[in-house]
């Protein structure tokens, strides 16, 4: 082909066949969408749970497997809310100071105005318990980790590719996740847990839909249950529950 001018034209260019996906670079995708795979990898990482081998030891299997997702499938880990604070001892401060508040006002107002029984039945044997005391510190520990990491960032994760990031998706994913987060509380700690643990996913949930970030709230929880524990080892359940409502 010549130009009008005379000239030549120059080469067409040569486009090299696209490479094909690799047998990761095709798992992961199909781990990231919502087809039969994506669905059964979701599945025992909302069921599961945490497991417990001995009383009081928990195996944190379901977030094990979320992290074993995010890994599997590429996803970005700010996206589960894995995200570096500025400052960890700022972080950690503030997620003390407010799980411990968060969990007194619980149980000194909330919990009282909802009827609750001051005596928490299902960790009762806990009080004065210090054998078991240590393996009770971990689970506290543990549930701050491990319930976070599904309820709040791999469900929002999973629940904003769905939904998209509206203020109506993050409204509904909020009261969803809460919802499923009392759920979960039902079988072991009756109507009383599980309608605190709902009041905890709405507080949490808000949060992270804000924040997008999950160490503070990791450390809010942690705070929250080694709270609860303490009230209940010294004996103090009774005492606290009605500093308010006599």
């Amino acid at each position: 082909m010549t130009w009008p001018d005379g000239g030549q034209a120059p080469p067409e260019p040569v486009h090299a066949p696209a490479a094909e996906p690799s047998a990761d670079e095709r798992l992961a995708a199909s781990l990231r969408g919502f087809g039969p795979i994506g669905v059964l990898a979701m599945l025992p990482i909302a069921l599961i749970g945490n497991i417990a081998i001995a009383p009081m030891l928990y195996v944190p299997v379901g977030a094990l497997l979320a992290l074993l997702w995010v890994r599997l499938s590429n996803t970005p880990w700010r996206d589960i809310g894995y995200v570096r604070p500025r400052s960890w001892f700022g972080t950690a401060a503030l997620g003390v100071v407010l799980g411990v508040g968060f969990k007194l006002t619980m149980k000194a107002i909330v919990m009282p105005l909802l009827g609750a029984d001051p005596i928490n039945p299902t960790y009762h044997f806990l009080m004065g318990n210090r054998p078991l005391l240590p393996l009770a510190i971990y689970s506290m520990l543990m549930a701050g980790f491990g319930e976070e990491t599904v309820f709040r960032g791999f469900a929002f994760e999973r629940l904003g590719t769905l939904l998209g990031n509206r203020a109506w998706s993050k409204a509904l994913m909020v009261v969803g996740t809460s919802a499923w987060f009392g759920a979960a509380h039902l079988s072991d700690q009756g109507m009383s847990g599980a309608t605190q643990a709902a009041i905890v996913g709405l507080v949490l949930g808000t949060m992270y839909a804000f924040t997008r970030r999950l160490p503070l709230l990791m450390i809010i929880h942690a705070a929250f249950d080694l709270t609860a524990l303490a009230i209940i080892y010294f004996g103090l359940e009774s005492r606290v529950a009605h500093w308010v409502f006599q």
